[in-house]
């Protein structure tokens, strides 16, 4: 393995597990650490500026998350998603999804709402801006809050979970054509039927905004697969000539 990572700060107030955690998570959220590479104990911790068993330990919650597989007497690699992987996290998400926006419209306060409403309007002027990272990064704040205000503390740790196992393929989603504009829309049905206290229309947009979340994501997945085998015909080399 190529000596990609950067030494972690050791300044942190969070137990150093947390800290390597949340690097080994991010390398792999942001391609750093690639789907199928295989990770080396004693290389991550060399390259972070750790002892392997913060490494180990981080590792070992990483494959409970789902971003690493470990293979006994073949080692630790990180998961390959598949689409089939990818339509199972879904369906199991947009059920969980639907219940966290029905119990959301009962249970919201009025300070999360009009909150909510400001992310809401901050989306917005990102994607005016063509912002991906802040429109990326208020998107999770917007979903966060949502989960929170299910009040139910279960429900929001397994959600959260499933979210962050594709939260790798957000950038790919949310840049394919028409797919900000899009979850806009559905943000906004979502929004107006939590202010309204329906709960039923609350699902129905949390489902709704799953669906579409799932085939643009599939279509995106689709198009970058069909680019890479367009590429990898033209590095082929010509039959040479027989003279």
């Amino acid at each position: 393995m190529e000596a990609k990572l950067t030494p972690i700060k050791l300044d942190s107030y969070q137990p150093l597990r947390e800290v390597v955690c949340e690097a080994l998570r991010d390398a792999i959220r942001e391609g750093t650490l690639k789907p199928g590479e295989r990770l080396m104990e004693i290389q991550l911790a060399e390259q972070l500026g750790v002892s392997r068993t913060p490494v180990r330990e981080a590792i070992r919650k990483l494959e409970l998350e789902g971003y690493v597989i470990m293979m006994p007497r073949r080692g630790t690699y990180v998961a390959n998603m598949s689409m089939r992987d990818i339509s199972d996290i879904f369906e199991i998400r947009s059920a969980l999804e639907s219940l966290s926006n029905g119990l959301a419209a009962q249970r919201i306060t009025p300070e999360e709402l009009e909150h909510l409403q400001r992310l809401l309007v901050m989306i917005s002027s990102y994607v005016a801006e063509k912002d991906m990272d802040k429109i990326v990064e208020v998107d999770i704040e917007f979903h966060d809050l949502l989960y929170h205000a299910s009040r139910n503390k279960r429900l929001v740790g397994i959600i959260s979970n499933l979210r962050d196992q594709l939260t790798r393929f957000r950038t790919v989603s949310m840049s394919y054509p028409g797919r900000l504009e899009a979850t806009m829309e559905e943000h906004r049905a979502i929004v107006d039927a939590i202010s309204n206290g329906d709960s039923k229309a609350a699902e129905k947009a949390a489902e709704k905004h799953m669906e579409n979340s799932e085939k643009t994501l599939l279509k995106a997945m689709d198009a970058m697969k069909q680019k890479e085998k367009a590429k990898k015909g033209k590095r082929k080399p010509a039959a040479e000539s027989v003279d």
